[in-house]
């Protein structure tokens, strides 16, 4: 181990990242920037071959940053996996998403570990950053690799480090976030520490890799089960005519004791509409029930009907059915200021208003083309007579470069499902 760790150390060692997504390509980029030469691994050739020309297609990664590192000859992407045996180690960075009934879907992870078991070799450093239920590094992946017959600990070195990228975070970015990691064994552990230490700011080694599953999913269950609580007295306000916003407001002037968290129509990203359940469908197995996180996902769940039904008020307001009404959907990403429309509330929303008749457009001046499963219309033009157009828009997503003033004395009636229009007065405009 001693050898690796000095490879480690001088920055000799070729690293491997395998799936160049929102996680992997800033940590490889990451890597490379730290003088390491890094190996990316990609299923599309489409991608790989954009990163070997320097494109980027990850909001937080410039093109002109990424290709310093690719000019320089530090980073590379490939779709052959069987250069993985060229690396001293890999990190899985792949998606991590619910089947059809919220169970976890781990195959990503499973495919991942097939195409690195025929070429793990000695002394080989392998890290899984995928968002997963407690015990998949030592229950799914190491039987996987242990049949070759290498000793792990020993021969090659086994982690889990939870990756917690916020994109479109202008502060928080892969170097600057503490970096949790456990191992399947100390040896491990201090491996996969000393590799990060040369990248990370702050590197907090925890005593197994169970505890480094386990801290993803408390992280984002917490954001969920909280999110859940504020959307459920949002609920609570609008059906005794009180005012949410400034409920929270009010709360959050308290100096200990009270975090605030506000409500929304419903939950987005890959992230916390997914991970809680990673958890509650372990506990499951250990013969637990997870109230708290079913319950929350459940109120979750339920924001975009919600939306919906302020949409069928507002109209009815005008003597107006949503059959046959325009309505625009305003930010159809999952968040401010990105393009990335992962479980995004909007796409409910949009399909629901479509089943009711209304013929919706959307706009969001983030999103690229016309996104896979939207059958709305884009609208591309934000002026007031273009949005004269339209029978009641709805605020899903308040992208920081719109201005959404411009709807409090435009001719729709405006649900603002997100306070976008905080300390604005019209009669047009109804809050969630």
């Amino acid at each position: 181990m001693k050898d690796v760790c000095r490879k480690f150390e001088s920055r000799q060692a070729h690293l491997g990242v395998l799936g160049l997504g929102y996680v992997g390509l800033p940590l490889a980029v990451a890597y490379a920037k730290a003088g390491f030469k890094v190996l990316g691994f990609e299923l599309v050739q489409e991608k790989a071959d954009a990163i070997n020309r320097g494109e980027s297609y990850i909001i937080d990664i410039p093109s002109a940053e990424l290709a310093e590192v690719v000019r320089a000859g530090r980073l590379e992407a490939t779709t052959d996996f069987s250069r993985l045996v060229e690396v001293d180690s890999v990190n899985i960075c792949v998606p991590t998403p619910l089947g059809k009934t919220r169970d976890p879907d781990i195959s990503y992870i499973q495919a991942a570990v097939a195409s690195i078991a025929p070429c793990l070799h000695k002394d080989m450093l392998v890290i899984l950053e995928s968002t997963t239920y407690p015990g998949t590094t030592e229950e799914v992946i190491l039987p996987v690799f242990a049949e070759g017959g290498l000793e792990v600990g020993k021969d090659f070195y086994l982690a889990f480090s939870p990756e917690r990228v916020d994109p479109g975070n202008p502060k928080f970015h892969t170097v600057n976030i503490p970096k949790v990691v456990g191992g399947v064994t100390p040896n491990c552990t201090k491996l996969a520490t000393t590799l990060y230490g040369q990248v990370m700011d702050t590197v907090v080694p925890v005593s197994s890799v169970r505890v480094a599953e386990t801290v993803k999913l408390l992280e984002n269950t917490f954001r969920s089960v909280n999110i859940g609580l504020v959307n459920e007295i949002a609920l609570m306000c609008d059906a005794m005519d009180i005012d949410v916003w400034e409920v929270i407001d009010g709360a959050a002037t308290k100096p200990f004791g009270f975090m605030p968290f506000y409500p929304g129509p419903g939950l987005g990203g890959h992230c916390i509409p997914i991970d809680p359940f990673y958890l509650s469908w372990k506990a499951k197995q250990a013969g637990m029930e997870a109230r708290f996180i079913e319950l929350a996902g459940q109120i979750n769940a339920s924001m975009p009907k919600h939306v919906v039904r302020l949409v069928t008020d507002a109209l009815n307001g005008r003597e107006r059915s949503v059959k046959g009404s325009r309505a625009l959907v305003v930010g159809i990403a999952y968040k401010p200021g990105i393009d990335d429309l992962r479980e995004s509330p909007a796409l409910d929303i949009i399909a629901m208003l479509q089943e009711r008749g209304a013929e919706v457009s959307w706009f969001d001046p983030h999103a690229h083309g016309q996104p896979h499963g939207i059958t709305a219309t884009r609208h591309t033009q934000w002026t007031r007579e273009a949005i004269d157009a339209y029978h009641v828009a709805v605020i899903v997503t308040p992208h920081p470069t719109v201005d959404h003033g411009i709807l409090v004395d435009a001719r729709p009636v405006v649900v603002d499902t997100r306070n976008a229009l905080k300390g604005r007065k019209g009669a047009n405009i109804v809050r969630l």
